[in-house]
């Protein structure tokens, strides 16, 4: 799909990943880029960095199924459409089984629930037009994994499936659908350490420009995976090859790894 002329929304927009995709739509030369996010102050100004293209700031909880509802009937009735939806907004916490329930249940409702409700929302339209695009922002650890943070791990599993589910359900009648699975990034999650992770994710970690940009050529190509990180193929491939094998290096990998803690 070309972003020319295409309407775009991006939750999540207002810092990192998401921020970095509003600007980049809008380089790239769409009719609108819709900023959705919880932070109304940061998605203000994103909406002032690119206010040669419409769209603006849009106040949204993704894990309200009302919010996501409304943002999208009223972009489609102020603009026309919704061409491109970057269902982009995640969470991140520490813990195993023993994590609260409120960080499992925040945890499934804006990883998981929040792309059903995308879906749910935008998919009507889409479908009657026969074209369409869902880009998902799933993490690298909904192919992998997440060390040191259950709830990351199993909610980015569960949205991994989801794109994939999409993709196969709607894909021959114009839906096109891509999972975008970074790495560490350069973000104010990875910075405050609000999951566990470990050092090579700092190590490796890219900047969000370069995330979006490897988003922006992936959607031309409309492929399923965007790797902004290409050694996560091959970590995916070697896990898929040999799965003990894989489990025993990501315990030694564990073993060997600082866990983050969440900062207060």
């Amino acid at each position: 799909m070309q972003i020319q002329g295409k309407v775009v929304i991006v939750t999540g927009g207002s810092n990192g990943i998401g921020r970095a995709l509003c600007h980049k739509f809008a380089e790239a030369g769409a009719k609108a880029v819709v900023i959705a996010d919880i932070d109304r102050e940061a998605g203000l100004k994103v909406a002032n960095e690119i206010k040669g293209t419409p769209g603006g700031f849009a106040h949204c909880n993704v894990g309200n199924e009302k919010d996501v509802k409304n943002l999208v009937d009223s972009i489609t009735d102020s603009v026309g459409q919704v061409d491109i939806f970057c269902s982009n907004a995640g969470v991140g916490t520490a813990g195993g089984p023993e994590a609260s329930d409120k960080d499992w249940q925040r945890s499934w409702d804006v990883n998981v629930m929040a792309h059903v409700y995308a879906a749910r929302a935008v998919l009507p339209q889409m479908l009657a037009r026969k074209e369409g695009y869902l880009i998902q922002t799933v993490s690298a650890a909904g192919l992998l994994t997440q060390i040191g943070s259950a709830p990351y791990s199993v909610s980015k599993h569960a949205a991994m499936s989801f794109a994939e589910w999409l993709s196969i359900t709607y894909g021959d009648q114009g839906i096109r659908v891509s999972a975008l699975c970074p790495m560490g990034v350069r973000t104010q999650m990875l910075a405050k350490a609000e999951f566990s992770g470990g050092s090579f994710l700092l190590e490796s970690a890219i900047e969000p420009e370069q995330v979006a940009a490897e988003t922006i050529k992936v959607v031309g190509e409309e492929k399923f995976l965007i790797l902004p990180h290409p050694e996560v193929a091959k970590f995916f491939q070697q896990k898929a090859n040999d799965y003990d094998r894989w489990l025993h290096g990501m315990r030694r990998l564990q073993a060997n790894t600082q866990i983050l803690v969440p900062k207060t």
